[in-house]
């Protein structure tokens, strides 16, 4: 079943409102009003929580709650709308959690349509995405939404990027001899970020081949047989385990990188791990690191 209805803690977490500070608004304003249960514990619907995070926006610029407590909803937002600067990301940021609860697809495609008027579409991912989807991580995992709730705003970005790789996608060089491979190791299924990698390149106008998620090594070898140089792309989330990071990579560079000038490239989470290096193996420690390494690869 969906999630619909909300503890104090999971308003605290998703707004960023100590639960102390929520509990006085109710008190001394009136601010929300929650369901009880028969044993007097506090549960709070959707409504609740997208007024919350308004309120929360507001306050957050400096607005005194006892005046944000005396305007109704439509009052709210034109306050919201004459305190936003430009795009303000931190309130985008709450208008996709109002979509993401209401499994709301065109408020989404909206909000990110006014987005892209102000913003390139890689300030957009570096900017609004990226700490949506790791504040969707920490919640998902502590119970404060549901599964189902980080899946549509997961698929819905991962959309998103495929959209707009194939909006921008330059035609590769005549010069470009270099394939560009991006895969995820096997049992890894986190897309999103190699799907980021291949806007990238495909934008800067390289030659790509998206194998996607859950990749055995023996499968890549294939590539090999009628490229003579391929740059491997993988992201590592979860897989491979730390125990086993060198070990994978030592065995990539033996069974797929020992003949030729291919290479990997590790983006991800655990890239940035105390890994040894090697000469045809490349560690990016973030996104920003690997689009200035692809600004200034060459093409071969």
């Amino acid at each position: 079943m969906v999630k619909t209805q909300f503890g104090i803690k999971d308003l605290e977490n998703l707004s960023n409102v100590k639960a102390h500070t929520i509990r006085i608004w109710e008190k001394r304003y009136n601010l929300l009003e929650p369901d009880r249960t028969d044993t007097n514990i506090r549960k709070y619907n959707i409504e609740n929580l997208k007024k919350l995070l308004n309120v929360a926006y507001l306050y957050h610029a400096g607005h005194k709650i006892s005046k944000i407590a005396s305007l109704d909803a439509s009052e709210i937002q034109v306050l919201i709308q004459n305190s936003i600067n430009g795009v303000d990301s931190q309130y985008l940021g709450n208008v996709f959690k109002s979509a993401m609860f209401e499994f709301d697809g065109d408020l989404f495609d909206a909000t990110l349509e006014k987005i892209l008027k102000k913003k390139s579409f890689r300030e957009t991912f570096s900017e609004v995405f990226v700490p949506i989807l790791n504040e969707t991580g920490i919640l998902w995992h502590s119970g404060s939404i549901d599964p189902s709730h980080e899946h549509f705003i997961s698929e819905k970005i991962k959309h998103s990027i495929i959209q707009f790789s194939g909006k921008h996608k330059k035609v590769a060089s005549e010069r470009s001899s270099t394939l560009f491979a991006l895969y995820l190791p096997y049992k890894e299924i986190h897309e999103i970020g190699l799907l980021y990698a291949n806007y990238e390149l495909v934008s800067a106008g390289y030659r790509t081949v998206f194998l996607g998620a859950n990749i055995p090594s023996d499968s890549l070898k294939h590539l090999l047989k009628t490229k003579t140089k391929v740059i491997f792309i993988t992201y590592f989330t979860v897989l491979p385990e730390n125990d086993n990071l060198e070990k994978y990579l030592l065995d990539f560079q033996k069974e797929i990188l020992a003949e030729g000038g291919s290479e990997l490239w590790v983006l991800g989470p655990k890239a940035e791990k105390n890994i040894k290096k090697s000469k045809n193996i490349i560690l990016f420690k973030d996104l920003r690191q690997f689009q200035e390494h692809i600004e200034i690869f060459p093409f071969e």
